[in-house]
């Protein structure tokens, strides 16, 4: 089955992947990197609109849904953009007041969901609450450091935090397009906002960070294509050998596969399938993992120079090998799949 996007949806996706082109090419990236700041990227998307595109209005944003933010977020792993605000952000947006949404989504006031980016993030953090008083450290929470508030889950209730309330240590990542840090509450003060509905926001993030592996891997199989082109042994181009056509044919089976998987949950989420947590799960697990597949793939390919500073490779790869992790790793995924399917007894 391939799923196939409306003309609006196409339109987005095609607008979008042009305007990064323009202003998120791999040598602005690799600027962004080598400074640590994504600021001026992220002021542009947020003033040209495309930062709230796929959020609801009634959540501060321009209307869309979940497959529009997987296709955004297909685009910013394509382009390996900096994207932990956008992403923290939009996760955050749906649980938030929709003032603290808008102003984050529209005026660049980032509102970050203070969970911890190496699990999925309904399992339960270390945040006591105790007379509004918060206490407890976060650890690798994506984007802190882009964040004006947080929203920070604690006994199945969400509480509202000025970042200025909290103290941060930043982590390092090999991935330099995505930033994390801990968080530590140590009586800060928050406003709470009611109960944390956190089991949705994971499989949301689920389907955005296997939306970002696809986007990371169509570029790899493009880059490896180019690459098999132009290098030369014995004479002929590497592509012209039958084990280079093999790879880069697996390679593109794993793309346009994960593409269906990633566009059929996030209208399955969106749409609430009965299904559904299956499908985001199924998504994460598998794109991901196919992604690093890509990812050592085209590596293979191009040799050690794949991997050096100054070829566009190593951003793909640090990015999906990254995905692998984020927001739970395949195999956590995986043990949640086979725990909601039945048990069928053996003929």
């Amino acid at each position: 089955m391939r799923w196939t996007l409306t003309e609006d949806q196409e339109l987005f996706r095609d607008t979008f992947r042009g305007w990064l082109d323009r202003f998120a090419s791999s040598e602005a990236v690799r600027g962004w990197l080598d400074t640590g700041d994504p600021a001026p990227f992220e002021r542009r998307f947020v003033e040209e609109g495309w930062f709230s595109v796929g959020t609801p209005e009634s959540a501060g944003g321009q209307g869309g849904g979940l497959l529009e933010l997987a296709l955004a977020s297909e685009q910013l792993g394509r382009t390996a953009a900096p994207s932990s605000a956008w992403l923290a952000s939009v996760l955050a947006a749906p649980v938030l007041p929709a003032e603290v949404a808008e102003a984050s989504l529209t005026r660049g006031e980032f509102a970050v969901l203070a969970v911890n980016s190496d699990k999925p993030a309904d399992v339960a953090g270390p945040v006591q609450v105790a007379d509004g008083v918060l206490s407890g450290t976060v650890p690798l929470v994506l984007g802190a450091e882009r964040a004006a508030k947080f929203a920070v889950p604690s006994g199945g209730r969400l509480y509202l935090v000025d970042a200025a309330d909290a103290r941060l240590t930043k982590r390092p990542l090999l991935d330099r397009s995505r930033s994390v840090a801990d968080v530590t509450f140590d009586g800060a003060r928050g406003t709470e906002l009611g109960a944390a509905d956190l089991a949705r926001v994971a499989l949301r993030s689920a389907v955005l960070v296997a939306a970002d592996s696809l986007g990371a891997a169509e570029r790899m199989l493009e880059l490896a294509v180019e690459y098999s082109k132009q290098r030369e042994q014995f004479g002929v181009p590497i592509g012209s050998f039958q084990a280079v056509k093999h790879a880069a044919a697996t390679m593109l089976v794993a793309v346009e596969s994960a593409r269906t998987l990633v566009y059929y949950a996030a209208a399955s989420v969106e749409q609430e399938h009965e299904d559904y947590a299956l499908h985001a799960a199924a998504a994460k697990a598998q794109v991901c993992a196919a992604a690093a597949g890509v990812a050592d793939s085209a590596l293979t390919l191009h040799g050690a120079i794949g991997y050096t500073w100054e070829h566009d490779l190593q951003l793909f790869y640090k990015r999906a090998k990254l995905n692998g992790r984020l927001s739970g790793s395949s195999s956590v995924w995986n043990e949640r799949l086979a725990a909601a399917l039945p048990l069928v007894p053996a003929a």
